[in-house]
């Protein structure tokens, strides 16, 4: 008898070979498998950026990596997904394809779209859910509606989300030989000339993953609620490029941080803090899935009428790290140095860019899209939303974050500012978040020279906040609202 055709197993945003559902289905045919990997810039309706773009280079070579040690290899391919999935239908002879659905709304029509087609030419394409807790559409409210209150929708979801059966990584898997495949060095996603990713955090790939969860329940867990707000200290999970390249799932990650609890090692509220976020991670996407236009438009329309302001060179200091802000400017220069950001200095230097120099969000989100190897797309545009009073179960845009007083409250021996902020190093911890309110002697003991070696405001909070506010008042008038 004649051997099967293999089946391709399509490689996303799903890079492990751990509760990967397709990979178990395409196992299952007991047919030998082609993992495929297609860089197609058009996926996801905009190109990765720069960030992502290094951190993918290295997922791709750990996930080759795990599937040559159980005698398979990646087959990687560039160009128009469609045509390349038929060249290597056409090459191999297979006759399915399975993959882990994406579920932002262009890939996730472009999906459909692929399925139709290879159906009509006798290619069945079997998609399944890797990436979220519960596919979008699964948790709607009472009218049958998406929910638009985070509360409701968490309640909602722990309700009827329920964990898949963990799936361990394969032992083996034969891969056809012969195949052509590109090369991750072809594709140059490493920066170079110059190389800015030297001080990049985080070890791509799915043993990178399993490390960063473990190493946060035997230490940030424990006081996650309250140390996740606190930049000079290790309390967050480390775990959002993770999630985003799929290189560990949701659920593997709830299912470990509840464990920790029911085993003692760590309070049960943290753990369900944690849950929370991961909670708010996937109110994002479905929010994104059911209203497609986010990425363009406010979800509250109202706040389309806001009147930015065209105010290059602010937006050039903002990027820079050059605001005057000492917390803002180490922010910024921790994103561009490490490819991310602390999660509660990312709310201040979002509110100081969209309410203090009232510049759209939408330059803020563009740019993180490109610094953050986690920028995923839904987060992305749901928290700069968040932050500009304009998305679903907002901040109200009258709360403006002053960036002294959180510099203050959240890093108060100044351990976080002093690290990517030397210029200030020798301030005292009372001058330290605002230098220009230091006396003259203080400024001249600590070497710090306003003007020359650190910027001065480059907006008073004060006024800058007055001005947000006005802005806001044009908003309320344009929904009938007054003043």
């Amino acid at each position: 008898m004649p051997a099967s055709p293999p089946v391709i197993l399509w490689f996303r945003r799903d890079l492990r070979l751990a509760d990967n559902p397709a990979l178990h289905h395409a196992l299952a045919t007991g047919r030998s498998v082609l993992p495929l990997y297609v860089r197609d810039e058009r996926l996801e309706g905009r190109p990765i950026g720069a960030a992502s773009r290094w951190w993918l280079d290295k997922s791709l070579r750990a996930l080759d990596a795990d599937l040559r040690t159980r005698g398979g290899r990646l087959i990687l391919r560039s160009g128009d997904a469609e045509a390349e999935l038929r060249r290597l239908i056409e090459e191999t002879g297979a006759d399915q394809v399975f993959m882990n659905r994406l579920f932002e709304p262009e890939a996730f029509a472009r999906d459909a779209d692929i399925a139709h087609d290879l159906k009509a030419d006798g290619v069945e394409c079997r998609g399944f859910n890797a990436s979220l807790m519960c596919r979008p559409g699964a948790v709607l409210n009472g009218s049958g509606q998406p929910y638009k209150v985070f509360t409701p929708f968490l309640k909602a979801l722990l309700s009827v989300a329920g964990a898949p059966a963990g799936l361990e990584a394969p032992e083996a898997i034969a891969v056809p030989d012969g195949v052509v495949s590109e090369t991750v060095e072809d594709w140059g996603l490493h920066p170079t000339r110059p190389d800015g990713s030297t001080d990049f955090v985080g070890t791509p790939g799915e043993a990178g993953a399993k490390a960063a969860l473990d190493a946060f329940v035997a230490g940030g867990l424990k006081t996650y609620a309250t140390d996740r707000d606190r930049p000079d200290r290790a309390g967050t999970s480390g775990l959002a490029a993770h999630l985003h390249w799929g290189e560990i799932g949701p659920w593997r990650a709830i299912q470990t941080v509840r464990a920790a609890a029911a085993e003692g090692r760590v309070p049960a509220a943290e753990a369900e803090k944690f849950v929370a976020e991961i909670g708010w991670r996937e109110f994002s996407a479905h929010l994104l899935h059911h209203f497609p236009y986010l990425p363009e438009r406010a979800f509250r329309p109202e706040y389309d009428a806001m009147p930015w302001r065209d105010d290059p060179a602010g937006l050039t200091a903002w990027k820079a790290g050059r605001t005057g802000y000492p917390l803002v400017d180490a922010g910024m220069r921790q994103l561009w140095a490490t490819g991310t950001m602390h999660n509660r200095v990312r709310m201040v230097v979002a509110s100081f860019l969209i309410k203090h120099l009232l510049i759209d969000w939408r330059e803020g989100e563009a740019w993180f899209w490109d610094c953050l190897t986690d920028a995923d797309l839904a987060s992305n545009v749901q928290n700069w939303q968040w932050v500009a009073g304009s998305g679903a179960d907002a901040a109200p845009y009258f709360r403006i974050f002053n960036p002294v007083a959180q510099g203050e409250k959240f890093d108060p021996t100044g351990r976080y500012v002093r690290r990517w902020v030397p210029e200030v190093a020798r301030l005292p911890d009372r001058w330290l978040h605002a230098p220009w309110t230091a006396p003259p002697m203080v400024l001249s003991e600590a070497g710090v020279r306003l003007g020359a070696t650190y910027p001065r405001p480059i907006v008073d909070h004060v006024e800058g906040r007055e001005r947000a506010l006005a802005a806001l008042k044009t908003v309320s008038a344009s929904r009938g609202e007054g003043d």
